[in-house]
């Protein structure tokens, strides 16, 4: 099913002579009151043909055949073209996108490989409140790629090697309680490497102890390589209760370990080909002078002007590092799964660390380069009310677990007190729901390159851009259905759809939105472009509701108003599965 823009931009092109290379296309008017579609083509040809703007919109204008979709087609301001959708065929569309099983999003041609590297923890650390942006956005846009028609790889790159083990080998060997690693096994590990860190710092041997427990382990100790593999064991049993809570799921779980071998012959390769050269000991690629020095990620400007900024790829100790091992998993991801794409979903300090690796691939493979898109998803922080990164009282990094222990209780309290009769099995999966989804949302909602605030009252709000909001209204709709069985009366499946009223007719070009949206999230990896959808569907549900009894009306007027009321809850029930958050169905 193709999305209104796209017919429209069929027709819009074929007004045009010779466009040359200017991009005709259609976008949702930014007021309703003057269309529904608008066009700035004529602007932009104008400014080309160097001719004045209205008299090419009224050219398109005069060559432009709409009138089945269009009820009119106006000149605004400068030039811009309105379109105005005739409510007929909106009916007609509505009533295909009924029985479209993807709700009007297009189907792809051609299908892309996508790999989402995301939430990526640490073994031996719990997981924390930085990790869940990285969890629920990386799981939304794979839930988005696989619904519109993608194949899609979820890759889980574990931290499970490095010089921390070494400390943690120590830890294990000197202070290691067993009690307290049967209860909480992260929460120990965590606690001795913490233990062993700070002695490092204040004894040498120490150290000394963690450097050689960790070149035993890269060596192959049977003994030490039996406790890593039971420090990965126990992580990744709580990663996955943590996943499980969080409905997130990967295809792939390979620690950064997995590339070892590969590591030493990606540096050999970039040496011999001269991308990367030795310097002060280490393995460096500095840059190439292709980009202006302003975008060129190897060279830094301070107070005397630019010097280099090199990527390290074989530290002066021989150890490889994130570079390194980045660029073997990405070329082990060419190998595997040949994909279109790969995104990195990481937190925004990483910037850097991608720019430089992308320029290094590029330059070491440039043919795989050209058919492949590298996409860096950054995101800001989560920030407490001081305007600070997000702690507890204490000061404690707030760990992931006990925050979503805290949102299905705060939502417990709050289901009791609405409906104190519901049992208390009900009332606490209801409160599961609404709490883990109210934490999900409100992650999702900012634009996600920038920080937010962190509020259990603005996240678990029934008001506002909310989950609990459009749960509740996805909620209300079932309940109209319920009332309907209660008074016995029956449904009439597949209806007719009337839409006559100017809220019907509003509600039905809301619902055609869809099918534009999701590729728009996808294209900029920015889900909260949907989440402000689901938003603007709920509000213009409500309206509708308002204005046009659904129950109080009668024959093929209630069936048709009937029918809305499900496809718009089909909508909204989809669009939060598709940002991990599920429905109940009271509240």
């Amino acid at each position: 099913m193709e999305t209104i823009p796209a017919l429209l931009e069929q027709r819009l092109r074929a007004a045009v002579e010779d466009p040359g290379d200017i991009p005709l296309r259609i976008t949702s008017a930014s007021d309703s009151r003057f269309g529904d579609y608008q066009a700035n083509a004529a602007m932009l040809l104008a400014k080309q043909r160097r001719q004045n703007p209205r008299v090419v919109a009224l050219e398109i204008l005069d060559r432009l055949k709409v009138d089945d979709i269009c009820s009119s087609v106006e000149i605004a301001g400068a030039g811009f073209l309105n379109f105005r959708l005739r409510p007929e065929w909106v009916q007609a569309r509505v009533e295909m996108l009924r029985l479209d099983a993807h709700l009007g999003v297009p189907v792809p041609e051609r299908p892309k490989c996508i790999v989402i590297d995301f939430s990526s923890p640490n073994v031996a650390k719990p997981m924390h409140v930085g990790h869940i942006r990285s969890t629920i956005l990386g799981d939304s846009l794979a839930k988005i790629a696989e619904f519109i028609g993608h194949k899609v790889v979820r890759d889980n790159h574990i931290g499970d090697w490095g010089t921390q083990f070494g400390m943690l080998l120590v830890g294990w060997k000197t202070v290691l309680d067993r009690a307290a690693l049967e209860r909480d096994p992260l929460l120990e590990m965590e606690r001795i490497y913490k233990d062993v860190s700070a002695r490092c710092r204040e004894d040498a041997t120490v150290l000394e102890s963690a450097r050689q427990e960790l070149v035993k382990l890269q060596s192959g100790d049977a003994e030490n390589l039996g406790l890593w593999r039971e420090m990965i064991r126990l992580s990744q049993s709580q990663f996955d209760t943590i996943y499980g809570r969080l409905g997130v799921r990967f295809d792939v779980t390979l620690g950064e370990s997995f590339y070892n071998e590969r590591l030493h012959p990606v540096v050999e390769e970039l040496r011999a080909r001269q991308i990367a050269r030795a310097s002060d000991g280490a393995m460096c690629v500095f840059t190439d002078g292709s980009l202006p020095q302003e975008q060129d990620p190897f060279l830094i400007k301070d107070k005397d002007g630019w010097r280099d900024n090199p990527a390290i790829v074989l530290k002066s100790d021989g150890a490889a590092n994130y570079t390194t091992t980045d660029l073997a998993t990405l070329q082990y991801r060419l190998e595997t799964w040949h994909p279109d794409e790969i995104v990195y979903v990481t937190d925004g300090r990483q910037q850097l660390h991608f720019r430089q690796m992308f320029s290094v691939f590029q330059r070491w493979m440039p043919e795989a380069a050209a058919s492949v898109r590298l996409s860096h998803v950054w995101f800001g922080s989560i920030l407490g009310d001081d305007g600070k990164p997000f702690k507890t009282r204490s000061g404690e990094t707030v760990r992931l677990a006990d925050l979503l222990d805290e949102a299905e209780e705060r939502s417990f309290a709050q289901v009791s007190e609405r409906n104190p009769a519901l049992p208390e099995a009900e009332r606490r999966e209801i409160a599961r729901v609404i709490g883990l989804g109210a934490v999900k949302y409100a992650d999702l909602l900012p634009h996600r390159q920038g920080d937010y605030t962190f509020s259990w009252d603005r996240m678990l709000s029934f008001q506002g851009n909310t989950a609990p909001y459009l749960q509740n209204a996805y909620v209300r709709i079932q309940s109209i259905f319920r009332k309907l069985a209660e008074a016995g009366s029956e449904r009439i499946l597949g209806a007719a759809l009337l839409l006559e009223h100017p809220a019907e007719v509003a509600l039905g070009k809301r619902l055609l939105e869809f099918g534009e949206v999701l590729p728009m999230v996808l294209e900029d990896h920015r889900p909260n472009t949907l989440a402000n959808y689901l938003y603007e569907l709920a509000n213009t549900f409500h309206a509708f509701y308002e204005a046009c009894p659904v129950l109080k009306s009668e024959g093929a007027q209630r069936a048709s108003r009937l029918e809305l009321c499900e496809i718009s809850a089909r909508m909204l029930k989809t669009g939060l599965g598709l940002l991990g958050i599920e429905v109940p169905e009271r509240m």
